[in-house]
């Protein structure tokens, strides 16, 4: 694939093996350059692809850096994506400042439709992205309920899994005079998934696009850390923050909480049964 992508001259100087699994990761030094390459069995390339198409709508933006695709292909056995090898750096100030103006820049780009012309994953969980003209059925159906269902199979209790739906039928109530524009998303916006190079230039990487409610990254962001204060001021000042999107975040939180029960079990599932009823109590009142 490199060799296709860069020239029948390339060469290959070394190859490092970063993370194994179901998934591996590697690093390509070449007489090109370096590269960053994903291998799996040839059943990831579609979600590789779908990464690729969703790195390119990003780049597209023109506002946040993102790596470069350099190919995508599978055998008959494997599926590959290679990748701009990025070098990061402790994310600066300024990186947070800029990472902070460019997002906004970003979610002013906007679709038609909440969606996404593919579905792609989130971690290794599936993110349906069928696309909505209304934004809470989109989230109401593709996000939460889709991650209830998991739990539930994934033994999830009744308790839980009834107040899951109890919420998904007052969800309307944290929307009251609320209507989000499609804005592009990264939709995967935690501290792992940005850096900066030498420059302080902030670079973001591992997404999973689609078009929706801006606030969902911002939630995101706040859920695990790895933003600084610069981050969150400089968005501010170029998109300042919607009313009611405090009570909002935990609802954004729940889908990536309840991804993590179903991709990992152990504490995640009373973290969001406590979401939950703290969100039912906020309706009632």
């Amino acid at each position: 694939a490199l060799r296709e992508a860069c020239g029948g001259g390339l060469s290959i100087v070394s190859v490092a093996s970063l993370t194994s699994g179901t998934q591996q990761t590697w690093r390509y030094q070449t007489s090109a350059g370096a590269f960053f390459v994903k291998t799996s069995t040839c059943l990831a390339h579609d979600r590789y692809r779908a990464e690729a198409q969703g790195l390119h709508e990003l780049a597209g933006a023109h506002a946040l850096r993102t790596p470069q695709v350099i190919a995508c292909v599978q055998d008959h056995r494997h599926a590959c994506l290679v990748l701009e090898w990025l070098d990061l750096h402790a994310p600066t100030r300024q990186a947070e400042r800029l990472l902070g103006e460019r997002l906004a820049a970003q979610h002013r780009i906007t679709g038609r439709q909440f969606g996404w012309r593919c579905d792609n994953h989130l971690g290794a969980t599936p993110q349906i992205n069928t696309p909505d003209d209304d934004w809470v059925c989109f989230f109401r159906e593709r996000r939460l309920r889709y991650q209830l269902n998991l739990a539930a199979e994934n033994g999830a209790s009744a308790v839980v899994i009834q107040r899951g739906e109890a919420l998904l039928d007052a969800l309307n109530a944290f929307f009251s005079g609320y209507q989000p524009a499609p804005s592009l998303l990264h939709g995967d916006l935690w501290g792992g998934n940005w850096g900066a190079n030498a420059h302080g230039e902030p670079m973001v990487f591992d997404p999973a696009v689609y078009y929706g409610d801006r606030e969902t990254d911002l939630a995101m962001s706040r859920l695990f850390g790895g933003f600084g204060p610069e981050f969150y001021r400089a968005y501010a000042t170029h998109w300042p923050p919607d009313p009611g999107a405090a009570a909002r975040e935990q609802l954004y939180n729940l889908y990536h909480v309840l991804n993590h029960y179903n991709l990992f079990g152990g504490g995640y599932l009373a973290q969001a049964k406590a979401m939950i009823d703290g969100l039912l109590a906020e309706v009632s009142g």
